[in-house]
Formats: C-alpha cells, structure tokens, sequence
C-alpha cells in the first residue's frame, strides 16, 4: 500500500521521546519531513539526528512548551516556514499527574488543562489555515484508553483527554467540507517512560515491585503484552496518510484489546 506520505510536512507535538518521537521516526520512513518539539533541548537534538540518520529527510526540531500559547504559536510559525506549509498535524503531550479527585488543587488542574487540552486546541486553531491549504490535511490526536474507560487514579487524564475525543468528533463535522480528517488514537498501555513511571507509582502504593505491577496489567491485556511506541506510530501514520480517505471523527484504540466496552 503507498501511503503518498514522500514529501509531506509533519509536525508532531511532544516528539522527542516515547510514542512522539516514534511517530515521527514512522514518518520520517515513509518520506515525510518532520518538525519535532518539546521543552529539553537535549532530547530533541538527540531525536533529530537519530532520525535522520536513518532517514533522508528534512528533520527540524523547536523547543516548545505545550502549556504555553506564545510557544505554539511559534512553533506553528516556524514549522511553516521551513517547510513551507503543513500537511498534517499530530497532537500530543505528557501525561499529567497520577492522583485522586480530593488529591488535586486547582494549580493541578489549571496545569493540565492548559498542557492537555488547550494544547490541542491551539494547534489546531493555528494549524489550520496551513491544513486548509493543503490537498491532503490530517489531523491525529493522542489520548489515552482513558476516553472509552476511565483509569483509576488518573482523574485529570480522564477529564481531559475526554475533551479531545469530544473535539475531534465535533471538527470532524465542521472540517470536512475543507476535505480535512481528524481522528483520534487512544494507546493502552505502551512501553515508554511514562508508563513505567505509573506503574513505579503504583508498586511504591501497593508495596511491592514493579515486576509484580506488570505481570498484572499484562494479565488484563489478551495480547498479554504491553506494545511498543512503532506499534501505535503505524497506526498513526496509516490515518494521517492519503490511504486513509473515509475515516473522520474517530476514536481507535491501540491497546492489545485491553478495553472491553463497545
């Protein structure tokens, strides 16, 4: 299947490590050049050049804080100015903070509101005069299974990352006139530093290690298996590629089949 992705301009939010930055690898492979962002330097660099490395394509990278509406702004800019333009746009951004609903102060919430889902909303907003432009505009949101089915001790990331679901179904509507998709990809439990963070967090509550905490989750997983970032970045790219051509509005969850609801 060609996915027509050679040549195309990417950017991808929160892409220096984890499912970001193997997002961008994915593109970059198939021939996209790739604008990468988050706040450490240090990690975009090594992420930029790594990518390139393997690939011939143009790689750039912003220093970037997502909370920010000055930074997204910029960022946005500048991507479009070296690229060009912009063909697709992939949204994304740490995780917030583990707890309970009596554990979080409004600093908490006022945190991740403006890292989880103003993010999004002001990359779209100044992404898409850019996206109208183009003959192929995708937009992929990154969320969490927490859309379909709440994670325990997680409140913020199930709050927020519900919005997006709820966003992406309502521009579905209001886009696709410009011919622009927008879809919504939910990981399960992926290999990356924030899940091995959460479940550090939840073997010190349990008192017991983090061996023990995995076993149990891959318990609930039928795959039995927790994925890898290229597992999910696949997905993404598939969606934001021109082979996807009548998928809007959706929520796909990538998780081994760890969710069980309709």
């Amino acid at each position: 299947m060609n996915l027509n992705l050679a040549g195309k301009k990417v950017l991808v939010a929160a892409s220096s490590k984890g499912i970001g930055k193997a997002i961008a690898a994915c593109f970059a492979g198939e021939g996209a050049n790739v604008m990468l962002c988050s706040r450490h330097e240090d990690d975009l660099k090594a992420a930029a050049n790594e990518i390139r490395e393997l690939y011939d394509v143009q790689v750039h990278y912003k220093v970037t804080d997502l909370a920010a509406k000055q930074d997204i702004e910029s960022l946005v800019q500048t991507t479009t100015e070296v690229f060009g333009g912009l063909d697709i746009l992939v949204t994304n951004s740490g995780g917030p903070p583990s707890g309970r609903f009596e554990d979080m102060e409004d600093e908490a919430w006022e945190q991740a509101f403006q890292q989880n889902l103003m993010s999004v909303i002001r990359l779209i907003r100044c992404s898409l005069p850019y996206l109208k432009r183009s003959v192929s505009g995708r937009i992929v949101n990154i969320t969490s299974t927490s859309v379909k089915q709440p994670i325990e001790g997680l409140i913020l990331s199930n709050t927020y990352r519900a919005g997006i679901a709820g966003l992406a179904k309502t521009l579905a509507h209001e886009l696709a006139p410009e011919g622009i998709l927008i879809n919504t990809v939910a990981p399960g439990r992926v290999a990356t530093d924030r899940t091995y963070h959460l479940d550090q967090q939840k073997a010190k509550l349990l008192n017991t290690n983090i061996e023990e905490i995995r076993a149990r989750a891959e318990q609930n997983i039928p795959l039995g298996r927790y994925g890898q970032p290229n597992e999910l970045a696949k997905t993404v790219v598939f969606l934001a590629s021109s082979a996807n051509s009548y998928t809007t509005g959706q929520t796909l969850l990538v998780d081994g089949g760890m969710v069980k609801s309709l």
